[in-house]
């Protein structure tokens, strides 16, 4: 037998009456405006995650592989990942959130960003947009959507830590602007999207470090827009180099203020290749590089981000110190 409602006596005749229920408030209500936006980034960009799967092999046929995550970034199928984990693998597939698996091929790859772009021949899909992650501020909520240990479409959120972060790609070269946040991220979440609030992509998740947490890293969307347009374009990224290996030297005081340099440090040149612009230009072992058009020089990553940005063949002016004498000289660089 059911149990009556509850009943309440409201007046003096001691009239029972059925006491009055509180509303059910709206499922909206009940989640805070932190859930919410969790929840619509899921729902909005999640089908555009994917798992990223690998096979391969090494020369002395041991096999190769793993997983890591990915990201569609327009409808017709091109798949942001992180370049280690697509890098010399001979096949690649991806598995969508609704579980169907597509052979991709490698549009384009470059290691010194870890980033890589994938083609499925595919259309209509789900993507996600790159936002600009130039507008990031320390302390804004971030999600990270990936595959983390094979567990699809895994959900984790933080905030941004830190801007302005770097670190070393393959190569030795300096990954700027990187992002650092908190959202928990794992083996398998590389290559996977880390998407703001409105549901755009801020970066491209890709490291960790050991046996810490609560640190991850991310390439910023700026970076990975301008790789990618690279990548689409030309099928690599282009880089100047001038063909010097440059070692970071501290200059002697006597020496700087003697110039009037402001460098406490230069860029040693330690060696140079043969028939490059470096040799061709007339530069010496143990050159001391200052300047780069004008642009102080104190380090070997200095050098490498002006580089970075100077379009192959058109020539450059180096400032150089040689046998304590300042001198000029003309380079042009060539295509990495």
């Amino acid at each position: 037998m059911s149990e009556n409602p509850p009943l309440q006596y409201l007046n003096d005749d001691s009239v029972p009456q059925q006491a009055a229920q509180p509303a059910a408030p709206a499922e909206a209500e009940i989640l805070d405006a932190y859930s919410q936006a969790v929840i619509n980034v899921n729902k909005t960009v999640g089908p555009a995650v994917v798992a990223v799967q690998t096979a391969g092999q090494l020369p002395d046929g041991r096999p190769t592989g793993g997983s890591g995550s990915g990201v569609f970034i327009s409808p017709d199928g091109f798949v942001l990942t992180n370049s280690h984990v697509v890098h010399g693998q001979q096949k690649v597939a991806v598995l969508t959130s609704e579980g169907d698996r597509l052979q991709a091929e490698l549009a384009g790859d470059d290691p010194a960003t870890d980033l890589a772009v994938l083609r499925v021949h595919s259309r209509d899909l789900p993507f996600a947009p790159l936002g600009e992650s130039g507008k990031l501020q320390v302390g804004q909520l971030v999600i990270a959507i990936g595959n983390p240990l094979g567990f699809a479409s895994t959900v984790s959120t933080g905030v941004v830590s830190a801007l302005g972060r770097s670190f070393r790609g393959a190569g030795g070269r300096l990954i700027e602007e990187v992002i650092q946040h908190t959202a928990p991220i794992n083996p398998g979440n590389s290559g996977g999207p880390l998407i703001d609030s409105r549901g755009r992509v801020v970066a491209i998740n890709t490291a960790i470090i050991a046996m810490a947490q609560g640190i991850g890293f991310g390439v910023p969307a700026d970076t990975a827009r301008w790789v990618v347009g690279e990548l689409l374009s030309k099928g690599k990224v282009t880089r100047a180099k001038i063909g010097i290996a440059g070692a970071t030297r501290q200059l002697p005081r006597t020496l700087a203020r003697a110039l009037d340099l402001i460098n406490e440090r230069a860029v040693e040149v330690a060696g140079i290749e043969q028939e490059s612009p470096a040799q061709s230009a007339g530069l010496q072992l143990g050159d001391l590089v200052t300047a780069v058009h004008g642009r102080l020089v104190q380090d070997v990553d200095d050098l490498h981000r002006f580089l970075a940005k100077w379009p192959a063949g058109q020539p450059v002016e180096l400032s150089i110190i040689r046998e304590g004498r300042p001198i000029e000289i003309s380079v042009t660089p060539v295509e990495a």
